[in-house]
């Protein structure tokens, strides 16, 4: 195991945690959002008793909607993937959504591919930041928490999209069969989502260290593709990625998803003691994502296409 090229001290620990809001975030693993909305009147986000993980996933992406896309080269490069399996599907007639579309990466590489799209899809995100650096965003379009499940003018969806946001909700499966369940028959769904196996390399250092991981916990592949199925979902295309990273220190890692805005932990945060011990156990090793990608259809519909092979890379992750 090489050690980082140099630790900070316990003052630098501490300025560093401020840095990524110690008060309300830990140190946290990936995230990532995506995003002309054909749907304007969503009611305003003005719930309180909105879950405090959903408004700290918020704030840590509203920090940093600035550098967001700058950073965003992996989720970049799978909304691409994700837009190419999309653009030949035989859509129904219904709403499109792009659900925690945040800048807009999903949806704009989906029209750059099928620029015949009927309509563009509406944007759903929570974060205010990200939607007004979103081009698809209307000067109406209002945050929405994804932890609510979807508004009502999304019933007899012809297409939803997501991708980098599933993992960021309380309950991901749960949410998983609604959105399948609000879709037409016939009706598509697109998805992209990091799962476990990601990280490696972060709860490697935390075993090692003896301190807490607090990386978000990520779902399980399997768990999601039966889910999908359990919902009526045929899944035409299913496919699980694998990307890296260099290897870099953990605080140039952690750095990098401060830039992203991905912040938020369920676990408190570590102390500057802590924080020194993880960063000098974090092994010299790539920085690995695990992410499922797949495309299913709602049962009712034509018959399904035959399975899709896999596309060409878009632009470099």
């Amino acid at each position: 195991m090489t050690l980082p090229s140099r630790i900070p001290d316990a003052a630098e620990g501490q300025a560093f945690q401020e840095q990524l809001g110690s008060d309300q975030d830990g140190l946290v693993s990936v995230g990532g959002r995506h995003g002309r909305g054909g749907l304007r009147t969503l009611p305003q986000l003005a719930d309180p008793a909105r879950p405090a993980f959903s408004s700290r996933v918020r704030q840590g992406f509203g920090r940093s909607a600035a550098s967001y896309e700058a950073q965003a080269r992996l989720q970049q490069g799978v909304a691409w993937r994700l837009g190419r399996l999309c653009r030949d599907l035989p859509l129904p007639a219904g709403p499109y959504a792009d659900l925690g579309a945040g800048s807009g990466l999903l949806s704009r590489a989906l029209l750059a591919q099928r620029p015949s799209l009927a309509k563009p899809p509406l944007q759903l995100d929570l974060c205010p930041e990200l939607l007004a650096r979103n081009p698809l965003a209307g000067p109406t379009t209002a945050p929405w928490d994804l932890n609510r499940g979807l508004p009502p003018q999304l019933r007899d969806a012809g297409l939803l999209l997501s991708s980098f946001a599933l993992q960021w909700l309380d309950d991901p499966l749960a949410q998983l069969a609604n959105w399948a369940g609000r879709l037409a028959p016939g009706g598509w769904l697109a998805l992209a989502v990091p799962v476990a196996g990601s990280f490696d390399t972060w709860q490697a250092a935390a075993r090692a260290a003896s301190v807490p991981c607090t990386a978000l916990p990520l779902p399980e592949a399997d768990g999601l593709i039966e889910a999908a199925i359990r919902s009526g979902l045929n899944l035409r295309h299913t496919q699980r990625l694998s990307f890296s990273r260099a290897p870099r220190d953990g605080l140039a890692t952690l750095r990098l998803l401060s830039s992203l805005g991905a912040t938020a932990s369920r676990q408190p945060p570590l102390d500057p003691g802590q924080l020194r011990r993880l960063l000098a156990h974090w092994p010299a090793a790539p920085l690995r994502w695990e992410v499922l990608v797949f495309v299913g259809r709602r049962s009712g519909g034509a018959p399904s296409l035959p399975a899709a092979p896999s596309p060409p890379d878009g632009p470099p992750c």
